[in-house]
């Protein structure tokens, strides 16, 4: 594509050393160490590094031109813009022909369960025979059962965003569902993005690190919804203290689906019980009851589960039959993922105060009598430090026993991660501290008996810790195994 065609497309303040406009882009980099020959370099200046200063590796490497905000020193063509993240969005979807124009898009966005309903829609895409890729945390697949590919971002970064929609298309596949991040949202990632429907799962406190406040946050979701136009569709949590605030930025143009438990709804949940082997509720779906009977356990797969069938009220789809394929699915990987029977071990992903809570009453609910809910966890480094104290009040009120244990500390002192959970509780007398989290999966085996609950939360999925400037392998799952079984 030439670089004047890409130029064309994108505000800018001035042109520098662009006298000849005819040369060939031949890609769109934004990581001067991945630049290749005939790319163009936008420079993006971010929270520790700032792009700026790379560009001339990135010269070196052999692009031919840049987006800056800020003229540089380089004898190269340079588009001066007032926000090079948005030049990004907007250079790669035009390099990439706009691919989201040709495609269904849902996007899902919440603090919690993004992945389990973006897994839900895309098993029922497939069930009425229609082909759906899923992009998401745990990478990106053509068809549900394929293996995962990609991975990092929750949402990837634009260039590999708008390259991965050009493949799906392709590929001959229409439909798409992809988890869509607050922070792909204000960092302009998903700018080009033509949604056809969102759905929104809840919003509590998580990453405020990066958006500072719960008003900031709520902000970057709702994004997603205010820029949904005619005919499109939006899926609402109706129970979430949030939910009137959504719907008040949706077009009325815009079709509206909501589900809830206590809160009057499209799709409803009542009568509902837990046992070893899931969650039965019966389904109300405007006013239709269906009984209702799932392989996943916990209120949060409940939610999760209603979101999806809003979903497929939303596309039109049969209803009946879609929980019919919802019945067969037994999860996600890292999500109440179930490691081991007597004692019950448990790994999920939750990392934030509430998925801590849910995934701990869900616990409980096939907690057998007489046995001990033991709860293992830590938080994150360079994270939001005030969710802390939070997750260890509520981890000391859910659980019988509670080991406290590291996390992902990145660059923080573990201990210090864990003083300021330890902050939360009333005593600490009874709690154990492990900073080296499978010496605390091993304090858990000691603990745990026949009749016991032993909950892994935190990591989830990830096969990783991150401890200083190394990243080293490390999987709750596989350690679980190990300890528990010797496999």
């Amino acid at each position: 594509m030439k670089f004047r065609n890409l130029v064309e497309t994108i505000d800018f303040i001035e042109l520098v050393n662009c006298e000849d406009m005819s040369v060939e882009i031949e890609g769109v980099s934004y990581n001067s160490k991945k630049t290749k020959p005939n790319e163009i370099f936008i420079c993006l200046p971010g929270e520790h590094v700032d792009g700026h200063e790379y560009a001339e590796d990135a010269v070196n490497n052999g692009a031919v031109a840049c987006i800056v905000e800020r003229q540089l020193n380089l004898d190269i063509p340079q588009v001066v813009v007032e926000n090079s993240q948005e030049a990004l969005s907007k250079i790669s979807a035009e390099y990439y022909a706009n691919p989201s124009l040709k495609l269904n898009i849902i996007g899902v966005t919440g603090t919690n369960g993004k992945t389990t309903v973006t897994h839900l829609i895309q098993k029922l895409y497939e069930a009425f025979d229609n082909k759906c890729a899923l992009i998401g945390t745990l990478g990106y697949k053509f068809k549900s059962n394929d293996e995962y590919q990609g991975g990092g971002h929750t949402t990837p970064q634009a260039p590999e965003l708008q390259s991965l929609l050009y493949d799906i298309n392709e590929k001959c596949i229409n439909n798409v569902v992809m988890e869509v991040s607050s922070h792909s949202l204000v960092q302009h990632r998903v700018d080009y993005v033509d949604f056809r429907g969102a759905v929104f799962t809840n919003l509590t406190q998580d990453h405020l690190d990066f958006h500072i406040t719960m008003e900031n946050y709520f902000r970057a979701k709702a994004k997603l919804f205010e820029d949904l136009v005619s005919g499109d569709f939006a899926v609402i949590n109706a129970d979430d203290a949030y939910a009137e605030r959504f719907k008040e930025v949706i077009s009325p143009s815009v079709n509206l689906y909501t589900y809830g438990i206590a809160s009057k709804a499209d799709v409803m949940a009542k009568d509902i019980t837990f046992d070893g082997n899931g969650a039965s509720y019966t389904c109300v779906i405007r006013g239709k009851e269906y009984k209702v009977n799932l392989l996943i356990n916990g209120m949060f797969s409940i939610y999760n589960v209603l979101a999806a069938t809003a979903t497929a009220l939303a596309l039109g789809f049969d209803t009946e039959k879609a929980l019919h394929v919802f019945e067969q699915i037994r999860g996600v990987a890292g999500r109440f993922e179930i490691i081991v029977n007597k004692p019950t071990v448990i790994v999920d992903y939750a990392h934030t105060p509430d998925g801590l809570e849910n995934v701990l009453k869900a616990s409980r609910e096939i907690t057998p009598n007489g046995g001990n809910l033991i709860c293992i966890f830590g938080c994150g480094g360079d994270r939001d430090a005030t969710k802390r104290p939070k997750m260890g009040e509520i981890a000391e009120k859910l659980a019988d026993k509670v080991i406290v244990t590291s996390d992902n500390p990145r660059s923080e002192n573990p201990q210090q991660i864990i003083t300021d959970i330890l902050a939360g509780f009333k005593s600490t007398a009874d709690v154990i501290v492990e900073p080296d989290r499978e010496l605390a999966i091993k304090e858990a085996y000691k603990l745990a008996n026949a009749n016991d609950v032993v909950l892994v939360a935190g990591k989830g999925h990830e096969d990783y810790q991150i401890i200083g400037a190394q990243t080293i392998h490390f999987d709750d799952r596989e350690k679980v195994r190990e300890i528990f079984i010797g496999v």
